[in-house]
């Protein structure tokens, strides 16, 4: 990939007959021409250092660079020893990935000829900002630490809340919601770095382009995406096709199943911290709930919702319920439970149970009557109804994935 960003670099450098430097967000260098007449006393250094000194880059960002779309000319700086340049910054649809910078020869007094230039190498520079966003963007020292601003704001941590409080791209946009995306199927990765780079890079690149996507940060086994609030679902089921396309990408496996964890919105930015959990809490329920869906809101995962408040962060091994207890140890085979969970999410409803598990109503029946006779009393009745059915799905949240 390198070698391709250099390659594509000497070619518009040749078609432009002119000396160029690339740089990242950072302001370190990534690729530069060899072919230039002249090269001024800050192209020879940052050559040599590879980044931008603090100096030149005050001199460049007071330009407007950091916020441009188009072309910026940098007018020549005699203190620095600096020629005349021009800043093409290089967008994918919208994000930001790099500079190339393209400078002025000794005898011209404007950048009028290099401007006139650029149209022509309009398809290059483009894909020079794809092959970029695949490679370095993510791994940004300045994207790196965003990122962990953002996280560190998601866990409540007051100085992080009040630097993300003051981001162009949060402030006037609220309300909000925290989306929390996970990988149902995805176990510990042996390696933690490489597995959070993977989840920073998905998130990343499966939001670039999508409007109510304000921000992406990745972590070892999920990733957390925060959404300017809308009532519809549109942008986040386009945001679990891409995902599972760039995780499967990037992770060199079978992706089955993406869920999205959607929090309430919220309109102030410290309430962050709540709607992480809340969203946490949606993903983790429906991976071991598949009945919830994909695209879960939080205030849709019912008695879930009561375990994440109750439950001991080591997990719940025994639900204490005597009865259910006595079915478990009688279920060898699997055939009660099942019935009887589904029946009780099925609103008591047999016809509706066998049909989704192909067997004949009388089947069912036959269940019921086992696990009565087991119990002594009739399982679709009050309070045991209740109790059976929250031990069920407390033996679910125990299979949770940890987040």
């Amino acid at each position: 990939m390198q070698q391709d960003v250099e390659q594509l670099v000497e070619h518009v450098a040749l078609k432009l007959g002119r000396g160029l430097s690339l740089e990242d967000l950072d302001g370190v260098l990534l690729a530069y021409s060899s072919n230039q007449s002249h090269a001024d006393r800050v192209r020879v250094n940052f050559l040599l250092s590879k980044r931008v000194p603090a100096d030149v880059s005050a001199w460049q960002l007071s330009h407007g660079i950091a916020t441009a779309v188009r072309p910026v000319v940098v007018p020549a700086n005699e203190e620095l020893g600096m020629l005349g340049r021009v800043c093409v910054p290089l967008l994918v649809r919208g994000f930001r990935v790099g500079y190339l910078w393209v400078q002025q020869d000794v005898q011209e007094q404007s950048a009028t000829a290099i401007l006139a230039q650029l149209p022509g190498v309009r398809d290059e520079l483009d894909l020079l900002a794809g092959l970029l966003l695949d490679s370095n963007t993510a791994e940004s020292e300045f994207r790196r630490r965003r990122e962990q601003e953002f996280l560190a704001a998601c866990h409540g941590e007051s100085n992080a809340v009040a630097a993300v409080a003051g981001w162009k791209e949060i402030q006037g946009r609220g309300p909000w919601q925290l989306v929390t995306v996970l990988d149902a199927d995805g176990g510990p990765e042996s390696d933690p770095l490489a597995a959070t780079l993977t989840h920073r890079s998905a998130a990343l690149q499966s939001s670039i382009g999508v409007k109510g996507v304000l921000f992406s940060a990745g972590t070892e086994t999920h990733s957390v995406m925060l959404f300017q609030h809308s009532g519809g679902r549109a942008e986040h089921a386009q945001i679990l096709v891409h995902y599972q396309l760039e995780l499967a990408k990037r992770a060199g496996r079978t992706v089955d199943r993406i869920i999205l964890g959607i929090s309430e919105p919220f309109a102030v930015v410290r309430q962050l911290a709540a709607a992480y959990r809340q969203s946490k809490l949606a993903a983790q329920a429906a991976a071991v709930d598949p009945l919830l869906g994909e695209l879960v809101d939080s205030r849709s995962v019912g008695v879930y919702q009561l375990f994440d408040r109750l439950v001991a962060p080591g997990g719940w091994d025994d639900t204490g319920s005597i009865h259910f207890r006595t079915l478990e140890e009688n279920d060898k085979n699997g055939e009660l439970l099942p019935v009887l969970e589904l029946l009780y999410d099925s609103d008591g409803s047999v016809q509706d149970v066998a049909a989704k598990l192909h067997l004949h109503r009388s089947s069912i029946y036959n269940r019921l009557g086992r696990i009565r006779q087991l119990l002594g009393v009739d399982p679709l009745n009050g309070q045991l109804r209740l109790e059976l059915h929250s031990a069920l799905k407390a033996r679910r949240w125990a299979r949770r994935p940890r987040i």
